[in-house]
């Protein structure tokens, strides 16, 4: 599922960063940051990596502590980097499936996610590996940033997802042609409004950014604080003439809230010609889209004058008859097929007294979640997280998706919404305890926990109809078997031995049919 990638070089001139939309030759200069300070945009801004806190203009990068729990830290050993791009986080782990960091979310609430990459030759390598990136369990993307940063550029991805539950992951995991250690330089997962992009069935999608530009314009990215969710608002002109709009809009007055900056200038043409675009530059994958595009008539506000026109992408109809006024107006399409090159044709009304014009325009693949891990198993799952120690790294970030990169001796079905099988972490060196919530893993078949360091009571676990095999021998578990586990059914393994129960062996175990039950090196009366 390919998506586009932005990127920008990292040298670090005053605090101006220089962005292009897509990798080219050519760059335009971002805005420096504003002179009166103007609070963040709510959400996260993580500088993984370093050790403390660093400031890019108005924003403040938080260190990575506290949001991962593997990984090393380095120092990228070049002069006048920007401070968010002179450290990353990289993870030479090579038996970890996934390595994830996880924040605290609102479930249903959207948020912009961004993840940052330069490479800096942090590992005494020539190119930087090519590895995979999820956001929960939906694979988003591969990760090759070797021609940007062959060209000195850093790389950067971003989507809109929505909450699922109570954390959000973002994760990268190795692929069969990763030859070194994967790394992030930076993370981002802003906040948006509730109108934001509400015309999308996040349940079931997460949106790719592919371009988001103001069209008409030369030089300065536009973004935060002009962008109060911090968006890249690239600039975009071609041969058609530019023209300036002389009044702004309100962003509140826009469902997706794009700044008035963005709208500022547009690319138009003479009165009675039709306006041609061929935007975004690149070429498309056969896929579904979201497209929005931005309009605003560059005169006055009057009563007396009106800029209407037809909008149609690829030869279609995309809206009949729509009047650009001066407060704004967006189109939009929220599940459009789009393949190969993309061009926008504005034909304007007879009786309009001037010529077509269009602001901005932003497009986004559609993205299909990779499932969805029942809830009930996930947080009974990162309660057992919270409750171990010394857990293999992979252990965090959705238990059973991708299908490819679920935790380390877990196992799950194959149906939607996924249910945790199977738990195999034996001789592991584990410690901690059970928490009583395991029992809510009402699909697990087989417990395997043997010759770890484990202790506490054993959790009631009569709930787990399907458990076939319980092994949680030599450990120093304590306390004593529970009456109700008669009521497994399908159990025909229960390996309690070399632990420090105490008590009595329930009967309805040791008359069990067909029960391989293991009980010596306890305390038993």
């Amino acid at each position: 599922m390919p998506s586009r990638i932005a990127s920008f070089p990292f040298f670090l001139a005053s605090v101006v960063v220089v962005v292009t939309l897509f990798p080219s030759s050519s760059s335009q200069q971002a805005p420096a940051p504003a002179a009166v300070p103007v609070p963040q945009a709510k959400g996260f801004y993580i500088s993984c990596g370093s050790g403390k806190d660093v400031q890019v203009g108005s924003i403040n990068w938080a260190k990575d502590e506290g949001f991962t729990a593997v990984g090393n830290a380095s120092a990228i050993n070049k002069p006048h980097l920007l401070p968010v791009l002179a450290t990353l986080r990289y993870f030479p782990d090579a038996t970890a499936r996934k390595y994830c960091y996880q924040l605290p979310v609102v479930k249903g609430t959207r948020y912009l996610v961004r993840t940052t990459y330069f490479y800096g030759g942090f590992d005494g390598g020539k190119e930087p590996p090519v590895f995979d990136q999820i956001v929960d369990g939906t694979l988003w993307s591969a990760v090759n940033t070797t021609d940007n940063y062959r060209h000195g550029m850093s790389t950067y991805f971003e989507m809109v997802a929505q909450g699922q539950g109570r954390t959000m992951s973002v994760c990268l995991a190795r692929r069969p042609d990763t030859k070194s250690s994967p790394f992030i330089s930076a993370l981002e997962v802003i906040d948006l409004a509730d109108s934001m992009y509400n015309t999308t069935d996040f349940g079931r999608f997460v949106m790719s950014t592919v371009a988001r530009n103001r069209f008409g314009s030369k030089g300065d990215i536009v973004s935060y604080p002009d962008d109060p969710y911090n968006r890249y608002w690239a600039p975009f002109a071609d041969a058609n003439p530019m023209v300036e709009s002389h009044s702004d809009i309100s962003p509140d007055d826009f469902w997706n809230q794009p700044p008035a900056k963005a709208l500022k200038a547009g690319v138009t043409t003479s009165r009675g010609k039709k306006l041609t675009v061929q935007w975004p530059t690149t070429e498309l994958p056969a896929a579904t889209y979201y497209v929005a595009l931005y309009f605003q008539d560059s005169r006055s506000a009057s009563p007396f004058s009106w800029r209407v026109f037809d909008v149609a992408v690829n030869g279609k109809e995309f809206f009949r008859g729509l009047n650009a006024s001066a407060a704004g107006v967006m189109v939009y399409s929220s599940m459009m097929q789009l393949s190969g090159k993309t061009e926008i044709l504005l034909t304007p009304n007879e009786t309009s007294p001037v010529g077509p014009l269009i602001n901005a325009g932003e497009i986004y693949q559609i993205v299909p979640l990779g499932g969805r891990t029942a809830t009930r198993d996930v947080v009974a799952m990162e309660d057992l997280a919270s409750s171990l120690k010394n857990l293999p790294p992979d252990w965090a970030g959705d238990p059973c998706l991708p299908q490819k990169h679920s935790w380390t001796g877990v196992e799950c079905s194959q149906e939607s919404p996924m249910r945790v099988l199977s738990l195999d972490l034996k001789n592991h060196g584990l410690s901690g305890s059970l928490p009583d919530s395991i029992a809510n893993l009402t699909g697990m078949k087989t417990i395997y926990l043997s010759g770890n360091n484990l202790s506490g009571p054993i959790p009631d676990l009569s709930s787990m109809h399907t458990l076939t095999a319980v092994r949680l021998d030599s450990n120093h578990f304590s306390g004593t078997i529970k009456p109700s586990m008669e009521k497994l059914v399908n159990l025909k393994e229960l390996y309690l031995n070399y632990n420090n129960l105490t008590g009595k062996i329930p009967d309805g175990l040791k008359n069990k049919a067909g029960l391989d039950l293991r009980t010596e090196g306890n305390k038993f009366e």
